[in-house]
């Protein structure tokens, strides 16, 4: 089973925190399963995910083990380093705020 790890976490915390403040966000999942890991956002809870970020040990020496997959399938980002990775969320929120 794939999980993220607490410094893993605290990111994707802190994420969620700065996007709830800013009322974009409402709530999460998170799902750990045999082959990744994913920490989905919706906006309503009875909603499919806005976004769900991935953790994909498989995928990391071809495009790196994390991603960022829109509501659509559209993978926004990929890359082996969560916090570079997450960073096009981050340029929504300050297009929003």
């Amino acid at each position: 089973m794939v999980t993220f790890d607490r410094r893993e976490l605290s990111e994707l915390l802190n994420l969620y925190g700065r996007m709830v403040a800013a009322g974009e966000w409402r709530d999460y999942a998170i799902d750990f399963l045999k082959d990744k890991a994913e920490f989905s956002v919706f906006r309503r809870s009875s909603e499919m995910p806005l976004y769900r970020i991935v953790k994909d040990p498989a995928a990391a020496r071809r495009q790196g083990a994390y991603s960022v997959v829109a509501a659509t399938g559209l993978i926004l980002k990929r890359g082996p380093e969560l916090s570079r990775v997450l960073k096009v969320l981050e340029k929504k929120l300050s297009v929003v705020g």
